[in-house]
């Protein structure tokens, strides 16, 4: 045989591992078809006078095309500039404090020398994210109701005034700001102490023997070791930053007129629109929010990529 020549391939074949990670893989694949796939044929009905009389599909078909009607609720409002501009900055808000807080918490909880108290604290963190938007509505009228208010019963004890906190604008950044920021804290913490978790000891323990600190630990270990982590989420934040969560900005102010120009957002504008508008211009706006999305996630992974391409997503 001569040494230079290429030893053939085998052709592969169907193994047992095979199958096992077919049936493992098969419910998330019909779930994606079924949720996410075949959904996406209901697109044509933002660019449809979109009638419900019959059934689905002959009204889909048979309803008469609009071009681009449905699109201009959106950019023709009065509003549009203020519904924009606190869509996008909150969320630009929500991804920096979205990263940086469970990041740092993620960081003191995992350098506990007590396990149990990691757990522990990790728990209590963890507790408001599965708490809806409804609970915690109510927990923010408990606390903020003019009347039987927690805080207006503290003003009135040291002889001020009570706030009507549902007609006073200017507080309610703050407020948003920080539900969101307490309701979701846990839940990235937890993704970044599963990365803290399989950084390998061996790393801390020479470390240590160098007489390196905590914070020399963090700085120069853990943190270049979650890097990945960090701009996947990153990414995938930066591709939502057209939506927002509906019920903090529709149920924790109570849907206060007063409070418009503050917690109003694209999808608390679509879902008001849709009490005299059609189901063509709830589609056109969030068909806009996905192609906004789409496009913001693959700017961001450029960017990405172009500062240090180990770490883009594609």
């Amino acid at each position: 045989m001569n040494a230079r020549s290429k030893p053939r391939r085998q052709h592969s074949r169907w193994r047992k591992q095979d199958t096992e990670l077919t049936l493992l893989a098969l419910p998330t694949t019909v779930w994606y078809i079924l949720f996410c796939f075949l959904p996406m044929f209901g697109i044509i009905i933002a660019f449809k006078d979109f009638k419900i009389t019959g059934g689905f599909l002959s009204n889909v078909f048979n309803s008469a095309w609009s071009g681009f009607k449905n699109f201009e609720f959106l950019f023709k409002s009065n509003d549009a500039w203020t519904i924009i501009r606190n869509t996008l900055g909150y969320n630009l808000i929500f991804i920096i404090l979205g990263i940086v807080l469970p990041v740092i918490f993620a960081l003191m909880i995992g350098h506990l020398h007590s396990r149990k108290a990691g757990k522990v604290y990790q728990t209590m963190m963890f507790l408001p994210y599965f708490l809806s938007w409804v609970v915690v509505s109510a927990v923010a009228w408990a606390f903020l109701s003019y009347d039987k208010g927690i805080i207006n019963q503290f003003l009135l004890q040291f002889g001020k005034d009570p706030v009507n906190w549902y007609m006073e604008p200017k507080y309610w950044p703050y407020f948003l700001v920080f539900m969101n920021v307490w309701k979701s804290l846990g839940y990235g913490m937890v993704v970044y102490l599963a990365t803290i978790t399989g950084i390998d000891s061996t790393y801390y323990e020479a470390a240590v023997i160098d007489g390196a600190s905590k914070w020399q630990q963090a700085r120069y270990i853990t943190l270049p070791l979650m890097k990945l982590v960090i701009v996947m989420m990153f990414i995938l934040a930066v591709g939502r930053i057209f939506y927002t969560d509906f019920g903090l900005f529709f149920q924790v102010p109570r849907d206060s007129n007063s409070l418009f120009n503050v917690t109003t957002t694209i999808d608390v504008l679509v879902y008001k629109q849709l009490k005299t508008a059609t189901v063509g211009m709830a589609s056109a706006a969030a068909f806009v929010q996905s192609v906004l999305g789409c496009a913001t996630i693959l700017f961001a992974n450029w960017i990405v990529r172009r500062v240090d391409p180990d770490s883009a997503m594609m």
